[in-house]
């Protein structure tokens, strides 16, 4: 699944470096604390590998 936004694709990729062990969970804060714990980490490395070319800075809520 790809990131919508590059604040998503951010909060993976600090999910997927807590997730491995490269950074300590109690650093994550947000949307990254939650995807660290609902995500696997096949699923936050897709995420975050997405391409940011195109990508808004933040997806809309519409």
């Amino acid at each position: 699944m790809p990131a919508k936004s590059k604040a998503q694709q951010k909060a993976a990729g600090a999910a997927l470096a807590a997730k491995r062990g490269d950074i300590k969970k109690s650093e994550l804060k947000g949307a990254s604390k939650s995807m660290e714990k609902s995500m696997s980490e096949k699923e936050l490395h897709d995420m975050a590998s997405t391409k940011r070319k195109g990508k808004p800075e933040h997806a809309s809520d519409t």
